[in-house]
């Protein structure tokens, strides 16, 4: 690695018997930000052109650098790379010797050798930090010498003061000057020579700037007569259609240059000092994209071999560089992770040079090494909403428990109005729960920091941490997101330092190029996380392999990496049929699919999005048997609809979804499901008629159930002093079955509940998440430990058919739910069931489901991808 250029990675991995794609590659020097953004729309949108030739001229794209560096386009000529253009601008130029302040770009000699020319090295050296001294090379000048130098050097990273240089430049007029400014988008406060003299030659890459090697692509700017000439001395179409097509492009990108520039600083300043405190290393200070550092514990080749060979690791030995010797070396300046991940690998190394141990190697050598300090951690995300995410993260984090490993959940923000509340009274996602019960952990706020409960179509109430922040319309909640991430990854944190291994969650789609920007849960969080990441989608909906190929056509490149393959979820029939498929998309995208899981009827999960509640989740078979019929009034801002699934596991109720007054029937009894907005939605029932329709069946002695914003509506008034869901200071009026007022409170209250319900006797559990606080005349029906009491009945003891209470999860009470269907069998004059009801039992459920994970992904590449 002491010779040739950096970025040869498929020859590093021949060498070392490794896929390039494992090479961490510190030896090539480009833009830490990776493409700009729009790299994969601008070859789509250009493949089309392939079929003709490109444009021999480059005009597009040497117009719009001409604009940008405010030259004239007769100045410049466009190049294949500017390696291209410095042989052919050697090979013009009426020049008799070169003279190379050195250490310097290794291809400044190669070209002059290569047109015949001698080369004089001024050597510059690290006491005065590889300055070039201006004065003396004026002193080695004579008519007809070529100049070569960069502005910033490389391999050091030093910028000559730039009216110093040009005013030798202009003191010179029968010496050519070459000035390299391949590196110079990278420093603060750049200012370009280019055009400002008639003997100067300057060469612009901008295959570094734009991290666009594969493409290569680069110009020269020269008095309009020299442009000409070496103009005439390149080959014709020696600029591809692509990346003339991406220069022009990416040349308007200014903001995207001027963040380059910040961040690289910011970036190559904390390199350093890391860099610098490891003993044994002297970093000297440069302003590009790269440092020149020496070791004086281990010679850079053996360093180099070392970093490669048990940690998959290339930087550039600069051996072969005139001027330094065998204990130099450059690296690149990359995003923080892999610099952090650099920082601590060689810190490893070195120690282990160091030590006396005849054996220095880390035991554990491995390219997985490379990785810093952080909990392992892989990431589901889908190709849109309700295609099974939740449930494969619930999958894989009881395999990860069943083999041992201290594994948790973790999604940054969460949109549901289905939540729960912790021991310590936060506010969670309901997924979340269903999560951490697969890994036997109790709920934790720090598993969901951000959770939105959508009020209307265009708000919803912000809670992090497990407590509400207030309510925020979509624009307002875009610019709160920053600080919303800030939480995010402190709670992401604070988890990992408790966990061998983090299940995270995406949200929605990464796809959904409208909120891409300020996207705080899917790829950004992947990234945070250092965490692989995979891609899920619902065959049963259709169009799966399309959406996958498009999600990976709008992801930008550092996206792109981090998908290591796809799920192909609740497929029906037989998976060997689907092989055409997956060697398609291998081809197209580079990424395998890691598995097909079946469609799973009654999973028996409580689910958590209102997708596919919405979409007819609980519609099941009337059973045969003798039955009740209840009927749940799907509401439009329905939440905590999960309160009613455990009664869908007993055999004896037929459980129907009302969206019509006119569907409504004749049922046994009728559920009033939460609400996030409980004034918007009582309005609905009495416009859809609903509301008339209850009053009739409750004179008929129909038992009407309200569970939270359910129960709030049973009553006569509903006011909104402060206007949490309509006009401040209005009132509701309620459906008058129970004799209440509830008043809507900015106040949340957030409590688990434990207790007995009075009527019955039996044990109920849950927890409660209300605004509003409820008084009225009436027996309580739930008597908890601590003595409170909650709900509200007429006259409970005469079995009054109108109750209701604050309590999510009322039904998970197995004793409870039995005598509550067994007394509407009696009501209907039928006997209690037989034998034992259903148990609300999410255990065997998530094992059922592991299993099946286990059966049909390629967990050994997870394990792989987690580095277990």
């Amino acid at each position: 690695m002491s010779s040739g250029h950096g970025g040869n990675l498929t020859r590093l991995a021949s060498e070392y018997g490794c896929d390039p794609g494992e090479i961490l590659d510190f030896s090539a020097n480009l833009n830490p930000l990776g493409p700009p953004p729009g790299l994969r729309d601008i070859i789509s949108r250009h493949v089309g052109d392939l079929v003709h030739y490109p444009d021999p001229d480059s005009s597009l794209f040497l117009a719009r650098a001409a604009r940008s560096w405010n030259l004239d386009p007769a100045m410049l000529v466009a190049g294949n790379g500017t390696s291209e253009l410095l042989f052919t601008a050697v090979r013009t130029l009426p020049v008799r010797r070169g003279v190379i302040p050195v250490p310097s770009y290794i291809d400044y000699e190669t070209a002059c050798r290569a047109s015949g020319l001698p080369v004089e090295r001024l050597v510059l050296g690290p006491d005065n930090g590889f300055t070039l001294d201006l004065d003396v090379l004026a002193g080695m000048l004579a008519p007809g010498d070529l100049v070569l130098l960069g502005q910033p050097a490389n391999p050091t990273g030093v910028v000559s003061d730039i009216r110093a240089l040009l005013e030798c430049i202009l003191f010179h007029p029968d010496v050519f000057f070459l000035v390299d400014e391949a590196f110079g988008g990278f420093v603060p406060g750049f200012r370009s020579l280019a055009g400002a003299a008639d003997n100067l030659v300057t060469l612009h890459s901008l295959t570094k700037i734009f991290a666009i090697p594969g493409l290569r692509l680069g110009f020269l700017a020269a008095d309009p007569a020299l442009a000409e000439r070496i103009r005439n001395q390149l080959a014709p179409w020696s600029v591809n259609t692509l990346a003339q097509a991406c220069g022009a492009a990416f040349l308007d990108h200014s903001d995207y240059l001027a963040r380059t520039v910040e961040t690289t600083r910011t970036l190559r300043e904390k390199l350093g000092a890391e860099l610098g405190r490891l003993p044994g290393l002297t970093v000297y200070p440069g302003q590009a994209n790269y440092l020149l550092v020496r070791s004086q514990t281990l010679g850079a080749d053996e360093l180099a071999h070392r970093l490669m060979a048990d940690h998959r690791i290339a930087i550039r030995t600069c051996g072969g560089y005139p001027g330094l010797d065998q204990s130099y070396f450059r690296v690149a300046v990359r995003p923080q992770e892999d610099n952090r991940a650099l920082v601590s690998t060689l810190e490893q190394v070195l120690a282990q040079a160091r030590s006396t141990d005849p054996d220095r190697r880390n035991k554990n050598n491995s390219r997985n090494s490379r990785r810093p300090a952080r909990v392992r951690s892989i990431m589901f995300v889908g190709t849109g909403s309700d295609v099974g995410k939740s449930v494969l993260v619930a999958a894989l984090c009881r395999v990860l428990l069943q083999e041992g490993i201290r594994v948790a959940p973790f999604k940054a923000q969460n949109m549901s109005l289905n939540s729960y509340v912790t021991r310590d009274g936060g506010e969670m996602g309901r997924a979340q729960v269903v999560q951490a019960q697969a890994c036997r952990l109790d709920p934790d706020v720090r598993m969901n920091p951000v959770l939105l409960k959508p009020s209307s179509d265009v708000g919803s109430q912000v809670i992090v941490h497990g407590r509400p922040v207030g309510n925020m319309r979509v624009a307002e909640y875009v610019r709160y997101k920053e600080r919303a991430w800030q939480e995010v990854c402190r709670a992401y944190d604070e988890l990992a330092a408790d966990f061998d291994v983090l299940v995270l969650e995406g949200a929605g789609s990464p796809g959904e190029v409208n909120l891409k920007s300020h996207d705080i849960v899917n790829m950004r969080m992947a990234r945070y996380a250092e965490s692989p990441v995979l891609l899920a989608g619902d065959i049963d909906r259709g169009g799966v392999y399309a959406s996958f190929v498009g999600h990976m056509e709008v992801m930008e490149e550092w996206e792109r990496q981090l998908v290591a393959g796809f799920l192909v979820n609740r497929f029906r029939g037989d998976s060997s049929l689907l092989a055409a498929a997956h060697d398609y998309l291998l081809k197209r995208t580079g990424k395998p699919v890691l598995g097909v899981l079946p469609y799973i009827r009654d999973l028996g999960l409580p689910q958590e999005d209102s997708v596919s509640f919405k979409a007819g989740l609980f519609d099941k078979p009337k059973p045969e048997q003798e039955h009740v019929t209840l009927a749940l009034i799907d509401l439009p801002h329905i939440s905590n609809f999960t309160d009613v699934e455990p009664l869908l596991a007993e055999p004896d109720v037929d459980l129907r979804i009302i969206r019509r007054a006119e569907d409504l029937g004749c049922p046994d009894a009728v559920i009033l499901p939460g609400s996030k907005n409980v004034i918007n939605d009582i309005t609905y029932l009495k416009e859809s008629g609903l509301a008339a329709r209850l009053r009739k069946l409750a004179a008929r002695n129909c038992e009407i159930v309200g569970i939270c914003g359910g129960f709030q509506m049973l009553g006569r008034e509903i006011g909104d002093p402060l206007g949490l869901e309509g006009e401040p200071g209005s009132v509701c009026q309620g459906l008058g079955l129970l004799d209440m007022r509830t008043e809507l409170a900015p106040e949340k209250t957030l409590t688990r509940r434990q207790g007995t319900h009075a009527p019955s006797g039996t044990p109920v559990h849950g927890y409660e998440i209300h605004h509003g606080v409820t008084r009225g005349r009436g027996e309580p029906i739930l008597v908890f430990d601590d003595d409170t009491t909650c709900g509200l009945a007429a006259d409970p003891q005469a079995a009054d058919r109108v109750w209701g209470s604050y309590l999510h999860g009322i039904f998970d009470s197995d004793p409870f739910r039995r005598w509550f269907i067994d007394r509407l069998r009696r009501e209907k004059g039928l006997e209690p069931l037989q034998g034992p009801g259903a148990t609300y039992d999410l255990e065997p459920a998530l094992d059922r489901l592991a299993e099946v994970f286990r059966t049909h992904v390629d967990l050994d590449e997870i394990f792989r991808l987690l580095d277990l």
